[in-house]
């Protein structure tokens, strides 16, 4: 049976922020959120990038660290309980290498409870017809949300939609800047993307897709102009990193 995706507070983690189950210890206020996002999980364990790096730009900071996690089918076993035992629903973020790989994720979480949802991320500029054919294998009972660039929620978004998608959401914009005579590639956070997000909000909602806004977010006001725009719920990243942090307040 299928299963439905229903959020009881509009606000939640995004993946990457909080590790890979909910730990009351680290100073989150959880009870503000309708559910947990976890880390990336890939089908394999993946070590951290070689040369990790953290640089500032005004507005915001580049981040590469290599995704580093323990695979799906050995965080399963980890942190099962855990998640079964939390007071928030758990989305568990898959990264979608291969559609049949990703399928048998999404098989895997079938069978665990309290998971809500599988989110689907992608390497960078994944191609329209890897992104379909990923749906098509990973359709089943769990809710599949899709974690994509802004502009490809617009060009593919409704597509998805229609053919049995739950609900996008923003990956982190990409960038690179200079370090040492070299450039480094990562996820963009911080302050300054948050236009972007709300526009891409509002353009997602007139088409009709069910949109869990992210990217920027750093007040409770722009948790506010996100779901007026339109948002299904809001994800929030680097804000949670901030002594005290009170994003929803």
């Amino acid at each position: 049976m299928k299963r439905d995706l229903y959020f009881s507070k509009p606000v939640m983690n995004a993946s990457g922020a909080l590790g890979f189950t909910p730990d009351p210890k680290n100073g989150i206020a959880l009870e503000s959120f309708g559910a947990f996002v976890t880390n990336p999980l890939s089908p394999r364990p993946r070590l951290p990038a070689s040369c990790p790096g953290l640089l500032q730009f005004p507005g915001g900071f580049l981040m590469h660290t290599g995704l580093p996690n323990p695979g799906l089918f050995s965080a399963i076993p980890k942190y099962e309980t855990r998640w079964q035992k939390s007071e928030l629903p758990i989305i568990v973020h898959l990264m979608a290498e291969t559609p049949e790989e990703t399928r048998r994720m999404v098989q895997a979480l079938e069978r665990v409870e309290n998971v809500m949802a599988a989110e689907l991320g992608f390497a960078p500029h994944p191609p329209d017809d890897f992104i379909l054919a990923t749906l098509a294998a990973c359709r089943g009972e769990i809710p599949l949300i899709f974690s994509l660039p802004a502009e490809k929620i617009l060009t593919l978004g409704p597509q998805l939609i229609e053919q049995g998608a739950q609900a996008l959401s923003f990956s982190p914009p990409r960038g690179a800047l200079p370090q040492n005579e070299r450039s480094v590639t990562g996820r963009l956070y911080g302050p300054a993307l948050f236009p972007q997000t709300l526009e891409k909000t509002y353009a997602a909602a007139k088409l009709g897709i069910p949109i869990l806004a992210g990217n920027g977010i750093f007040h409770a006001s722009q948790i506010h102009a996100a779901l007026s725009a339109g948002a299904l719920a809001v994800q929030v990243d680097a804000s949670l990193w901030l002594p005290n942090p009170s994003p929803t307040q």
